[in-house]
């Protein structure tokens, strides 16, 4: 069958590449292997943040990453057999960490995560779903050594400048605002003008059930090839080929292989990210918190407290580290000394991540007919509404209204 639009890919990106191109009068066909929006996107920590717009690579990063890597809380791991493919990857993710490169992909982020709280909203009320899903919250950056609590830090400055609301707090009003928080605190950053998913699973599972109601066709396959033709794509998957005019790449972690051949010179790896999840935790949190010092983030969730958080560098298909289970269940105590720790769920999820922390996105250029919408690293929940409007902006022969030639998806080559 021939198609005007193809998704390949049905985590959240994909998801809101469908909604808005739908809202556009457009025709879409996703393929997908799963349910949509249950793999990768289900298990982040929640945040829908306008203000994460601070790169991963910052500056003098390069002096903390052996204490990263040798923290018992185990923040930062690679696997052994991810070492070549790092160096060349952790060259160009250094190559970005200084201060003014820091300043202009900060600049770049800005659009893509600006409007997330609202176009969720918008889409949430397009589908009939009223309740508080997508609930209004705080981001909360606590420090058990107030000394390293700055606000004049680079990654503050540049929400600042952009127009955060960002205050300095005390224990004391740290308690207050999280009383199920620990003792240990000294000081916290909390910013402002911020929400959160209670159940991004959920959350993808009702924006793609909207899509499908507005007529979006699903085949649940896995893609094995791709490649143009003189009139469009042919798709090759396990349920057979999809011809299509246009084909918007939104597999992820996945995409990188699917596109070989197609764009050379992707620095791409698989980010894995963890959370452990427990639903008889007995207490509530307010807000989002982060342990900046363990680098895991703690919510709120419909199904329990769950936290999330770490980076480890793997081969894609590589097995889940059963190490992360005790770490979870230290850190949760770390962070609320009272939280019932019973049948908790440990989660593995694999971020795409590009060494710029800016997403492939737009056309690719030599391949026409095909839209790249991958690569958001650590910010895919933020940045996949925006994501979605600018794809079908261009497949619907609209300008999009901002410049793309920062996210080109050809700017390794």
């Amino acid at each position: 069958m021939k198609h005007d639009i193809l998704i390949i890919g049905g985590g959240i990106v994909g998801i809101c590449c469908a909604v808005s191109a739908l809202a556009r009068g457009l025709k879409v066909h996703m393929v997908e292997p799963g349910e949509p929006g249950q793999q990768t996107s289900a298990g982040n920590a929640g945040i829908i943040s306008p203000w994460s717009i601070a790169p991963q690579a910052t500056p003098g990063i390069w002096k903390k990453i052996p204490g990263l890597l040798m923290s018992p809380a185990r923040p930062l791991s690679i696997r052994p057999g991810v070492w070549p493919q790092m160096l060349g990857w952790g060259t160009r993710f250094l190559a970005n960490s200084g201060n003014a490169r820091f300043r202009a992909l900060s600049q770049a982020m800005a659009p893509l995560n600006a409007p997330c709280i609202s176009l969720f909203r918008q889409h949430l009320a397009a589908a009939g779903e009223n309740s508080d899903l997508v609930t209004d919250s705080y981001y909360v950056h606590v420090f058990r050594d107030a000394a390293k609590a700055n606000l004049k830090d680079l990654e503050y400055s540049v929400r600042r400048e952009a127009g955060a609301d960002i205050t300095l707090i005390g224990p004391a009003e740290l308690k207050a605002l999280e009383p199920a928080l620990g003792p240990g605190f000294e000081a916290a950053i909390v910013i402002r003008g911020q929400a959160r998913a209670r159940s991004p699973g959920r959350l993808g599972q009702v924006l793609a059930g909207h899509a499908e109601r507005e007529g979006m066709q699903l085949t649940r396959a896995r893609v094995q090839e791709l490649r143009r033709q003189e009139t469009g794509w042919r798709v090759e998957t396990e349920a057979g080929p999809i011809e299509a005019g246009n084909v918007v790449m939104a597999a992820g972690a996945w995409s990188g292989e699917l596109l070989r051949g197609i764009i050379s010179k992707l620095p791409m790896v698989s980010e894995r990210g963890y959370h452990g999840e427990f639903p008889q935790a007995g207490l509530e949190l307010n807000h989002s918190v982060m342990d900046v010092e363990n680098k895991v983030v703690a919510s709120s969730m419909e199904t329990g407290v769950r936290i999330a958080g770490t980076a480890e560098f793997a081969a894609i298909d590589a097995r889940p580290d059963p190490k992360r289970e005790a770490l979870f269940k230290a850190q949760a105590r770390a962070l609320c000394p009272d939280i019932g720790l019973g049948d908790m769920r440990l989660w593995m999820g694999r971020r795409p991540s590009l060494p710029d922390s800016l997403p492939a996105l737009g056309p690719v250029r030599g391949q026409p007919g095909l839209y790249a919408a991958f690569g958001h690293s650590h910010y895919g929940l933020m940045m996949a509404p925006k994501t979605g409007e600018i794809i079908a902006d261009l497949l619907s022969g609209r300008d999009p209204g901002l410049d793309l030639a920062p996210y080109d998806p050809l700017r390794f080559s």
